[in-house]
């Protein structure tokens, strides 16, 4: 909802105060759909041409990310530590039992409780290797946070990718907002015998081409690149939260331990409250009972 309100006060406040200030918008409604297939259509070549039909795919499927914003909310992070609460309790007091859950995510009655989790492949995969190393003797915990240091590394940068795209995309825009002003500057020169009042017109024409670069690259573009960077960001401290609540249980810590290691490194603003965690912990304490 944020994101449709944004563009909204943009259009609004650039448009509205061009018409205020007694603009008309005639020579731009006339030059916009040249100007757009001459800025647009070379930004979509360029774009396709320094990305791969995956990496396209992927931007294209994260613009969305712009409207909906983050995945994980508060009640993700509070379910998170309660199956990570279930798995280490079992693992601990029955490893054999432990396993069927960790080898068949799908079908176990632990991971099934938490249906947005177990739909996250990276999340489910992360929770289970880590895991399953664990249980083949793979529990040097600071190898073990080596490795899933890396990992997060290597799955950020590449979640990264389509913000790197659409920025790079951005700081094109106003060139090519230039080569299309250019352009208008070539055919007006060619009709320099015509009158004053014609000559304006061809002149204001090519300047919207400067000013469509412009816009779409400050106005839209770049922003949208800033948001898909942020909710990135902002997704991967609940991959993070993973790492922390598994290395505290490799370091042999209580199961307790290891959840509240887990709630202090939550983001302030998705963090359960203690109170709240230990509720939820005594609700699944029932449940699996």
């Amino acid at each position: 909802m944020l994101g449709f309100i944004g563009i909204a006060v943009i259009f609004a406040m650039v448009f509205g105060g061009y018409l205020a200030a007694g603009g008309k918008f005639g020579i731009i409604l006339k030059s916009l759909p040249f100007e757009m297939m001459m800025i647009g259509g070379a930004a979509t070549g360029a774009f396709l041409i320094s990305n791969d039909m995956a990496a396209v795919k992927h931007t294209l499927k994260d613009i969305g990310k712009v409207f909906k914003g983050p995945r994980w909310f508060h009640a993700d992070y509070r379910d998170l530590l309660c199956l990570l609460f279930e798995l280490i309790r079992l693992a601990r007091a029955n490893p054999v039992a432990a396993e069927e859950h960790i080898e068949a995510p799908q079908d176990s009655s632990i991971f099934t409780r938490y249906p947005k989790i177990l739909a996250d492949a990276e999340a489910v995969n992360l929770i289970c290797d880590t895991m399953r190393s664990a249980a083949m003797n793979y529990d040097d915990p600071h190898q073990v946070e080596e490795v899933l240091e890396k990992r997060l590394d290597a799955n950020h940068h590449h979640a990264l990718h389509s913000s790197h795209a659409l920025q790079t995309m951005a700081d094109g825009l106003p060139a090519l907002g230039i080569v299309a002003a250019v352009l208008g500057v070539i055919k007006t020169m060619g009709s320099i015998d015509q009158p004053p009042e014609i000559l304006g017109k061809m002149i204001g024409g090519a300047l919207v081409g400067t000013f469509l670069g412009v816009f779409l690259s400050y106005g839209l573009v770049g922003p949208f690149a800033a948001k898909v960077k942020a909710v990135v960001e902002e997704d991967q401290h609940f991959y993070h939260l993973i790492r922390e609540v598994l290395v505290a249980n490799l370091h042999n810590h209580p199961t307790n331990i290891c959840i509240e290691v887990g709630r202090q490194n939550t983001p302030s603003h998705c963090r359960p409250s203690f109170t709240e965690l230990e509720d939820a912990l005594k609700a699944t304490k029932q449940e699996a009972a």
